[in-house]
């Protein structure tokens, strides 16, 4: 059989995902990826080495163990799996995981089960993938990200020097960045949505749950700026070492799932933020702050080297 094509394996994970909690084995898995049942089959054995029933069991395996860490039920994680039975359930959950689901809370055990496809659940519901290495990387996440903080930081000291009714005044009506975020006509909205969308991401492909409350005020912004960023920077470098650029993962919350890579989610945070803070800085300057920070990356690089010199 022909190579898969990563667009189409991705359909057919896609599949598998979307269909995880409606119980759904062999040609009802094969008719939601189009496909014939024994197309289907050969498609994901050929693409990810597991037989597409046992596939989704695992994964099911996988989550269940990730619930019981966070403190679900047996009953709960059983039913959650697709198990009638508790008793059942505790032997499939045995065999995999090799410690009793009610004992797993307190064993020193990853929730992820050995694979021969690299392929693992994601919390809180999605898929982690893995890319196809790259023969050469070109690296400039540190200049990008480093520059980035340095930026909003500076911004919002700026921004602090103005008044609540001028961090407020709507100087950029009909700014969208995206749709489904709504306008941004304001600097604290703007300085707000470069802090969220860091904070969203980093909790997305860390598998932490999705921040639902922020603090608008500039003093919360500054101590955002400060809790985000050591996350996110070592976000960043582990992504850049492990060269886990095209690794993806499926984000289940997404209706459908939606598939991101690694590095696609991090050039979205540094290029939306860059839009964001180039807009700040007009609308600082119409606000009247003195000297905005204008500062692009090379003179950014120069005013550290003459702070710093070498030797």
């Amino acid at each position: 059989m022909p190579p898969v094509s990563p667009d189409r394996l991705r359909d057919v994970v896609d599949a598998v995902l979307e269909a995880l909690d409606e119980g759904l084995e062999g040609p009802a898995l094969a008719a939601r990826a189009m496909l014939s049942p024994f197309h289907f089959n050969r498609l994901v054995r050929a693409g990810i080495g597991e037989a597409p029933g046992a596939f989704r069991r695992r994964l099911l395996l996988e989550r269940a163990a990730w619930q019981l860490r966070r403190g679900a039920t047996v009953t709960e994680a059983a039913a959650a799996a697709g198990y009638d039975a508790v008793e059942a359930f505790s032997r499939a959950f045995t065999r995999a995981h090799g410690v009793p689901p009610s004992r797993f809370a307190d064993e020193p055990r990853d929730f992820q089960l050995a694979a021969p496809n690299a392929i693992h659940f994601h919390p809180p519901g999605g898929l982690l993938l893995p890319g196809s290495p790259r023969t050469a990387t070109m690296d400039l996440t540190d200049r990008l990200v480093e520059h980035d903080h340095w930026h909003t930081t500076r911004l919002l000291e700026q921004a602090a020097t103005l008044a609540d009714d001028a961090l407020d005044r709507p100087m950029r009506p009909g700014l969208v960045i995206h749709a489904f975020e709504g306008p941004e006509p304001d600097v604290r909205t703007m300085l707000d949505r470069i802090l969220f969308t860091k904070e969203v991401w980093t909790a997305a492909i860390g598998g932490r749950d999705i921040p639902t409350e922020r603090d608008r005020s500039i003093p919360g912004m500054q101590a955002r700026v400060r809790a985000i960023e050591p996350q996110f920077s070592a976000l960043v470098r582990r992504i850049r070492d492990r060269n886990e650029w095209d690794d993806a993962f499926v984000d289940a919350l997404c209706t459908p799932p939606v598939s991101f890579t690694f590095g696609s989610v991090i050039a979205h945070i540094l290029t939306v933020s860059m839009t964001r803070r180039q807009t700040v800085v007009d609308v600082l300057r119409e606000l009247g702050v003195a000297d905005v920070e204008t500062r692009d990356p090379i003179e950014w690089e120069r005013m550290l080297a003459a702070h710093h010199p070498a030797g």
